[in-house]
């Protein structure tokens, strides 16, 4: 039996005279995503878009797994092509289904009439094949409210289609089609998951860590790519940047106030960043900071760590609370890695009372007491840039 995979268009059905960009785009990933699978056609229909198998020998499940972390979905599905034929579609259905059927005890019918011409309307479809799916398999009964199985019959202009049910997909609109964005890229839990939120919003993501040997191990750096190759499914090949950032913090211990070192040396990361991206020709920034988690997150300590910017700063979690962050992380499979305790940059030379009330002037006054350029200018010549794939 000739199967596909549907994806069904959320958010890009909405984009009007772009849409059709839009889609071009996520074909373009999902190319990209599917390559190694093997060889797939793809045609654009209805604000359904079809990836059809080219060869017998291709895992269609591995491909669905693959295919739900593509944004720019809000569902798919396995499917059964059939032509547009009632007792065909009838017979095909109930051999299709016979597995799922098996392990279930309820079920409902759902059909879709896309072609007008086809002469049985979608409740018919829906009452006739409840019918003789209930001949087949006896030990079934129908339940429309919560049913362990779904049969689904959509009728479209070229074939119909069978399948048990849609399955969720990524959402969002497709990497790439918002711009790009630098991440600074922690070991912790939150930037990954910020990572992830501003790929779903289209944009394309380079990350950058800062690593201060001996005071950071190597099993630090490495956790850190590991976070990278999770991320990669989603947000798609990764640019990752690694800053040597040992002296510039040395400095800062010998030369700035205790209670403002973790002020400093954030305005110091992001003006890193910025000169990278400015280099690379990337438009913002991204970090994973939450109003009031930490010191360095309270509303006085961004706003002295934004006056060092002069790109835009996104904090797609910014509102959120740790709970919801960890719930993100685990569904993206960065959390366990998250929490392994090889400690980053952040964590050395922290002071024990951090000023959480800072004023610009005051940071900036010890920030310009010792000359930090030349050093600045050493980290961005020291960057070591590595490809993670998808």
């Amino acid at each position: 039996m000739k199967e596909l995979i549907i994806f069904k268009e959320g958010e890009i059905a909405l984009k009007g005279l772009n849409k059709r960009s839009f889609e071009d785009a996520f074909i373009h990933n999902l190319k990209r995503r599917f390559k190694r699978l093997g060889k797939f056609e793809y045609v654009k229909s209805q604000s359904t878009i079809y990836a059809i198998p080219q060869s017998e020998d291709i895992d269609l499940d591995e491909a669905v797994e693959v295919g739900s972390k593509v944004f720019g979905a809000a569902a798919l599905c396995r499917a059964a092509v059939v032509e547009k034929d009632f007792d065909t579609i009838c017979q095909k259905a109930i051999e299709y289904i016979e597995e799922t059927a098996q392990l279930s005890r309820t079920f409902k019918v759902t059909a879709k009439r896309s072609d007008k011409a086809f002469p049985m309307k979608s409740p018919e479809i829906c009452t006739e094949l409840g019918g003789r799916i209930l001949e087949a398999y006896p030990h079934l009964t129908v339940d429309v409210k919560n049913p362990q199985m779904t049969v689904t019959v959509e009728i479209r202009d070229t074939a119909a289609y069978i399948h048990a049910g849609n399955l969720p997909a990524a959402g969002g609109i497709p990497v790439g089609t918002s711009g790009s964005a630098m991440l600074l890229l922690s070991g912790g839990i939150d930037s990954p998951v910020a990572a992830y939120m501003m790929a779903k919003r289209g944009v394309k993501l380079s990350a950058i860590h800062y690593v201060s040997p001996p005071y950071t191990s190597e099993r630090a750096r490495l956790k850190v790519e590991r976070l990278c190759e999770k991320l990669a499914p989603w947000c798609g090949d990764i640019a990752f940047y690694c800053v040597p950032f040992t002296e510039i913090q040395e400095a800062l211990r010998d030369n700035c106030p205790e209670e403002l070192f973790t002020i400093i040396m954030r305005r110091l990361m992001m003006e890193i960043a910025q000169r990278i991206s400015e280099e690379k020709d990337i438009q913002a920034l991204v970090t994973g900071e939450s109003v009031g988690q930490v010191a360095s997150q309270t509303m006085g300590a961004i706003v002295c760590t934004d006056a060092a910017c002069r790109m835009p700063v996104f904090r797609p979690v910014i509102g959120m609370d740790k709970t919801e962050i960890i719930e993100i992380a685990r569904k993206i499979d960065t959390f366990d890695i998250s929490i392994e305790p090889y400690e980053d940059c952040c964590t050395v030379f922290t002071p024990k009372h951090p000023k959480t009330r800072p004023t610009v002037a005051e940071v900036e006054a010890a920030q310009n007491g010792f000359d930090f350029e030349p050093l600045i200018a050493k980290a961005v010549e020291g960057t070591e840039l590595k490809v993670i794939n998808m």
